[in-house]
């Protein structure tokens, strides 16, 4: 089997999208520390919320500028593998990162409000999310985004965004726009689940390959020349992305469909847990306060 290594440095590690990732680095901790002071509201950058938004950049470059994305062209397992990250894993850690003061500055940009309002409604959200989501792995619509270096990165922008919308009603910590507690978020990530299955199923059950990207060695390869540059891909000859990998494309699919299920299932999993747990202490809290208001009105008696 042949090695990444022959497509080069550039194409295996994407300097340019590092270089953006650490400008966008230096700019959030530059306007969260040393100038927050030029917001009336602004507050000091928690540690824990400095490094959400380092690992949130981190993670973001090892799926999209890493070798990992390379790979995401060879294998489809890979890519499943890379999607949940890009919209499972990083969304929340994102959100989580940014202080209270910084998104109530985003929200007086009256377009940005506005948007925020109606896509973040639960049920807007979800059918969004999943809809974008499903339309993007339809075999269609999958092979002709993946040859297309913009419609793929805007794409990739614009799931990453909705998983935003998906992902703020369940965990945003800024008060006036929690819309769900309790039972709400419960049934929030149950129908979340449910309408990500029948993308995950397409994928699990089909008996043949259903991407030319990964079966079609014309239309590999006008993704991968893409992926590494015409010229590159053109001097090494190769005939498929079988030459990577000893796995047959079908189980290779029917494997990316599992992980993606599987994943999914650990996050909104630990999600769940994190909201009874969250549910049990504000429940505790309001029976301690009913209490000690009951002794107090006792007392006075």
């Amino acid at each position: 089997m042949l090695t990444l290594d022959i497509f080069g440095f550039k194409a295996l590690w994407s300097p340019y999208f590092l270089l953006i990732l650490i400008a966008l680095t230096v700019g959030f901790f530059v306007l969260t520390t040393k100038y927050r002071d030029f917001f009336s509201d602004g507050e000091p950058l928690t540690k824990k919320q400095g490094a959400l938004f380092l690992l949130s950049m981190v993670l973001l470059y090892i799926i999209k500028g890493s070798p990992v994305d390379l790979l995401a062209h060879l294998m489809f397992w890979v890519h499943m593998i890379q999607m949940a990250a890009l919209v499972l894993v990083i969304p929340p850690i994102f959100i989580l990162s940014i202080p209270d003061w910084f998104w109530r500055k985003v929200f007086t940009v009256g377009v940005i409000n506005s948007l925020f309002k109606v896509l973040t409604k639960p049920l807007i959200a979800l059918i969004i999310f999943n809809g974008l989501f499903s339309f993007y792995h339809i075999p269609m619509i999958f092979d002709h985004v993946m040859q297309n270096v913009w419609l793929h990165a805007g794409y990739s922008i614009l799931l990453f965004v909705v998983a935003i919308f998906m992902w703020w009603p369940l965990i945003n910590q800024v008060p006036e726009h929690q819309t769900l507690n309790g039972l709400k978020k419960v049934g929030y990530v149950f129908a979340d689940g449910i309408l990500l299955t029948p993308a995950c199923a397409l994928i699990i059950f089909a008996d043949t390959p259903i991407y030319a990207t990964y079966s079609d060695p014309h239309v590999w390869g006008n993704v991968m020349s893409l992926c590494v540059g015409s010229a590159n891909f053109d001097s090494l000859n190769l005939s498929g992305p079988q030459l990577f990998s000893s796995m047959s494309l079908l189980h290779d699919q029917q494997l990316g469909g599992v992980l993606m299920k599987i994943i999914q299932e650990i996050i909104y999993g630990l999600i769940l847990g994190h909201v009874f747990f969250e549910w049990y202490r504000r429940d505790q809290a309001d029976a301690e306060r009913e209490m000690k208001q009951s002794l107090n009105s006792s007392l006075i008696k």
